[in-house]
């Protein structure tokens, strides 16, 4: 063997040798688990579900940490710069498969800056209004979008959130010609419909489920594929017959790329570990989120899934001209 490859496999076996050290000591601090959202939303709420159980899995902390802003890009840009040992990861949802298709200025790629942990689930979303709208139905909703025209206001998370492409298009499926309202969150979205300064906002149920019952919100449909088991009565937009509003919201973790194997084998086991606590558990069904299947709970899936759905939502930021303004 030559001096060049003789070098060349020890530094081989340098890497592979640091990555297994690595994997038997990690966790040896607390996990920060970023949030590219501000609290009080629906990936927020997610985080904090799931933060306890993980960290009793991992024997270390947990710490729920928010990074609002860009539509979830400063939280992923922060995450794609961060040291790939494991000890920094990231919840996100569908703004993340959507930013490349929104951003031209990305200063990461999805595919090949992150290394997907596990998918965590499809969460219940509704269509909610604020408590004095003038109309109760979804039909006398679709009446009153015509006529008000652009003085509607329907606010979102964040350029590229779930909340902003499910108004977007549901506005567009609708013939609303709505104006929408950015946040830096769910959160602030939320207590501004409640507050009466903002009409219209796609929501998750675990976050306005209590609300609705109270009569403090107007829900005229659940968005996504399946209804919401806390409001059975609420059909799907779907159902109502808007073929092209069948987008679910997810969830799944995700570490920096270079992130050893077997650390990812670790966050993804105590995440299947948080799945079947269960105070997790209860608290997903209550929120109306499912689990994805067994099948589908590998670091492998979630890349595929990430993939697949990148692919999905850019053809339909293309085809709907959604900006990022």
């Amino acid at each position: 063997m030559s001096w060049a490859r003789a070098l060349a496999a020890a530094f081989v076996a340098a890497i592979l040798a640091t990555g297994a050290v690595s994997a038997q000591t990690f966790p040896s601090k607390p996990i920060v688990l970023l949030v590219p959202y501000a609290p009080g939303g629906g990936t927020d709420a997610i985080a904090r579900i799931i933060q306890e159980s993980m960290g009793k899995a991992l024997g270390q902390q947990v710490v729920v940490e928010n990074a609002p802003g860009a539509g979830g890009m400063i939280a992923a840009s922060r995450i794609a710069r961060s040291a790939p040992d494991g000890h920094t990861i990231m919840i996100h949802q569908v703004a993340l498969a959507a930013g490349p298709a929104l951003y031209n200025n990305l200063t990461f790629n999805v595919e090949k800056d992150f290394i997907p942990i596990g998918l965590i689930n499809v969460g219940a979303n509704l269509w909610v209004g604020r408590p004095d709208l003038p109309v109760n139905t979804l039909d006398e909703l679709v009446g009153w979008l015509k006529q008000a025209g652009s003085e509607v206001k329907i606010g979102h998370p964040g350029v590229g959130s779930y909340g902003h492409l499910a108004g977007v298009l549901i506005a567009n499926a609708l013939g609303s010609k709505a104006t929408q309202v950015p946040y830096r969150g769910a959160g602030p979205a939320l207590a501004d419909l409640l507050g009466g300064r903002i009409d219209l906002s796609s929501q998750t149920a675990v976050q306005t489920a209590s609300q609705i019952k109270a009569g403090k919100l107007k829900a005229y449909a659940a968005v996504g594929t399946v209804r919401f088991a806390g409001l059975p009565e609420l059909p799907t937009l779907l159902e109502r017959g808007y073929k092209t509003l069948d987008f679910d919201y997810w969830h799944m973790l995700v570490a920096p790329a270079g992130t050893p194997r077997p650390v990812i084998d670790k966050l993804n086991a105590a995440l299947q570990a948080a799945f079947v606590d269960p105070a997790v558990n209860n608290a997903f069904v209550a929120g109306g989120m499912v689990l994805f299947p067994p099948e589908q709970r590998t670091p492998e899936a979630a890349a595929a899934y990430l993939k697949d759905e990148t692919k999905r939502w850019g053809d339909v930021i293309r085809t709907n001209k959604i900006a990022a303004q």
